[in-house]
């Protein structure tokens, strides 16, 4: 298939995702807890292995859906544009680098777990509007096309905010982190993408 030629390391972290998740989900659940990024365990140099599995599991059907929707439309074509290497640099170095502050914040609470690709997903997505910040994204609350590049501002500005309030149980500094990290890599692979952003935004 074109797609698996195209965009091979976005293919396999895609199939990966779906099997761990849905391993865990029906065939061993125990296994979900053991995955999960745990920063009290992580910050005495225990269970550094999270670093890593907790990107590949899931919460639930939701949260598992919502993320591999958001990587189907955007990882691929971003492969496609960068290349294997460097989007595989996007892709774990966002994993990694949306970890660490929430390591730093929660390094003493012995109760609290973290997991999903979302840190790792708003980086190849920020990625991704660096090259196409004109490129109209759709939210599921509004029917209407908003441009990418606004749409960052705007998920940004969400993820600080609902972080800082910490109210409900998703990461948000994860999300936050992870789009910084996304921009900060890309444009130390490609640092001429600042420029072609920026003729994209003025230019319309």
């Amino acid at each position: 298939m074109e797609i698996i030629s195209q965009s091979p390391v976005a293919t396999v972290v895609f199939l990966f995702i779906l099997a761990t998740s849905i391993y865990a989900f029906y065939a061993n659940p125990t296994l979900l807890r053991k995955l999960m990024l745990h920063p009290f365990s992580i910050h005495r140099n225990r269970k550094l292995y999270g670093l890593l599995s907790s990107g590949f599991a899931h919460a639930d059907w939701n949260h598992l859906l919502f993320n591999s929707f958001t990587f189907f439309f955007f990882a691929f074509e971003l492969e496609r544009i960068i290349g294997h290497w460097q989007f595989a640099v996007i892709y774990f170095g966002g994993l990694f680098l949306s970890d660490i502050s929430t390591i730093i914040k929660y390094k003493n609470n012995t109760g609290y777990y973290s997991l999903g690709a979302s840190g790792a997903i708003s980086a190849v997505l920020f990625s991704y509007i660096l090259f196409l910040p004109l490129t109209k994204i759709y939210l599921f609350i509004i029917p209407i096309g908003i441009p990418a590049y606004i749409f960052a501002g705007l998920y940004l500005s969400y993820c600080y905010v609902a972080a800082k309030k910490a109210a409900d149980h998703i990461n948000h500094d994860a999300h936050f982190w992870g789009a910084l990290a996304g921009v900060v890599l890309t444009i130390l692979l490609m640092p001429k993408v600042i420029t072609h952003f920026l003729e994209q935004v003025l230019r319309q």
